[in-house]
């Protein structure tokens, strides 16, 4: 009884490793048989918002004074822009900053002194408008506030898409079928057949101007100093093959 006991159990121990071996080598031949590619969707666009902005300030030795003077300058400035045909609406100006300005007067003996220079009150204006060559056309001419009197400083415009969600979802698309192209003629010189989708994961979305070499980034990269753009993203596809 103890040797027909004993040979139930061996029996029962190789069919057991046997059945785990069958696995290991189906989950291997499982693994084996894919084809793993990366495909690339490209989308040339043009951006149809712009962010514009300036500053410009005043600098007083009465602060009542420089209050004035801003006023009339931010007066001249919203006129300006009116008259160029931006909407009242899209202006927006900022609270106003004040500070002290200081200057350092150096001595014979070595020694300076901190002489104040007056009150220095600053003030931004920006512009975000759909109609994009109008503003950056207004953004390269603001020389004319100068000539007004207005000490203002013009900040480089920033371009946007606001379409960014269905452009996205079109470059996915495009990426997933060129990736299926490219396995497909994998396969197809392999003499093999290609099968399902096993497994799908998106790469980063990148956005650059267009013709240019910019880096691209770990992280993403989003241009927003060109108003021609060009935006990229990739997919990882995983087919089985038979």
């Amino acid at each position: 009884m103890k040797n027909i006991g004993a040979a139930i159990a061996i029996g029962l121990a190789l069919v057991i490793t046997a059945i785990i071996a069958v696995s290991g080598i189906k989950q291997r031949n499982d693994y084996d048989d894919t084809i793993v590619v990366t495909g690339l969707g490209k989308k040339d666009f043009v951006s149809d918002l712009i962010v514009w902005s300036g500053s410009f300030s005043r600098l007083e030795m009465n602060l009542k004074e420089a209050y004035a003077k801003l006023d009339a300058d931010r007066e001249i400035i919203r006129k300006y822009f009116v008259e160029q045909g931006v909407k009242e609406a899209e202006l927006v100006f900022s609270a106003v900053d004040i500070s002290k300005d200081y200057e350092y007067e150096y001595l014979q003996n070595g020694n300076s002194n901190r002489v104040f220079r007056g009150y220095r009150l600053s003030q931004t204006v920006k512009i975000e408008s759909k109609e994009v060559d109008k503003v950056e056309n207004i953004s390269r001419e603001v020389t004319e506030l100068i000539n007004q009197g207005v000490e203002f400083n013009s900040n480089s415009p920033q371009f946007y898409y606001t379409g960014l969600s269905d452009l996205k979802l079109e470059m996915i698309s495009a990426a997933t079928k060129d990736g299926r192209l490219r396995a497909e003629r994998i396969a197809e010189n392999a003499s093999a057949t290609l099968g399902n989708l096993k497994e799908a994961s998106m790469g980063v979305f990148q956005i650059i101007a267009q013709n240019s070499n910019e880096d691209y980034s770990w992280g993403g990269t989003y241009n927003t100093y060109a108003k021609k753009k060009t935006a990229t993203i990739t997919m990882r596809l995983e087919f089985a093959i038979r």
